[in-house]
């Protein structure tokens, strides 16, 4: 029981026992049925957009961020291959200026920075005046990117440096959403050369426009309520 419980503790599941949570679910249903699904195919046509067009070599250098993801037998899975392969590149291109590994444990023993760290280091040539930095704190992108936060302002007046945002192409969407709610001047690098719309992909991708949907029209909830405390989440 425990093992299929595992995945649910994992990303938005998590969240479920959370009263905020579950109002913002009630609001997005709602919203979802008054406007017969359109809010999901405009968030979806989002997704699809930012999936599409973004670039996998930044223009300018900046704080690389590169997201990580389940550990298959504490090794990084294809996907996590592509984003680390990515932010490599964008290294070796001189578009980083430091480099920060996102991911805690996922239920292996050691995090998913550390094994994203083991495989950069494997992998060869590495710029020794980029320095690479491991947030193993987390267990969702939200808090891969207040850690990342922290991490990047330590004293808090002090201005975030900008970023690039490396990933699957699918979870662009949602981490540019959440990175700038965060107040990060984040833009994207996608992990694969090309979207290519695979059945998994698109899977991938629709639920991606769910979770943006719901956090989305949960925030505009809580701004039109007041409710400070739901805003403060993601802020």
């Amino acid at each position: 029981m425990a093992g299929l419980l595992k995945p649910l503790r994992r990303g938005v599941w998590r969240y479920l026992s959370d009263r905020d949570i579950l109002v913002a679910a009630g609001v997005t249903l709602v919203v979802f049925v008054g406007s017969l699904g359109l809010v999901y195919v405009a968030h979806l046509v989002n997704v699809w957009r930012i999936a599409w067009r973004s670039p996998v070599l930044g223009n300018t250098r900046r704080a690389l961020l590169i997201f990580g993801r389940m550990l298959v037998q504490d090794r990084p899975e294809a996907d996590f291959i592509g984003r680390l392969a990515r932010g490599r590149d964008n290294v070796l291109a001189g578009r980083a200026d430091r480099v920060l590994l996102l991911g805690g444990s996922s239920g292996g023993s050691i995090s998913e920075a550390e094994a994203g760290r083991r495989w950069l280091a494997a992998a060869g040539e590495w710029p020794a005046e980029v320095p690479v930095t491991l947030e193993q704190l987390s267990i969702d992108s939200l808090e891969n990117l207040r850690h990342a936060r922290e991490l990047l302002r330590p004293a808090h007046a002090a201005p975030l440096p900008a970023v690039w945002l490396v990933t699957s192409r699918y979870h662009l969407a949602r981490c540019l959403y959440l990175a700038r709610r965060l107040g990060f001047d984040a833009a994207p690098i996608a992990a694969e050369p090309r979207l290519a719309l695979s059945g998994r992909y698109i899977v991938r991708m629709l639920m991606e426009a769910g979770y943006l949907m719901w956090i989305d029209i949960g925030m505009r909830w809580a701004s039109l309520t007041g409710n400070r405390r739901m805003a403060a989440r993601i802020s």
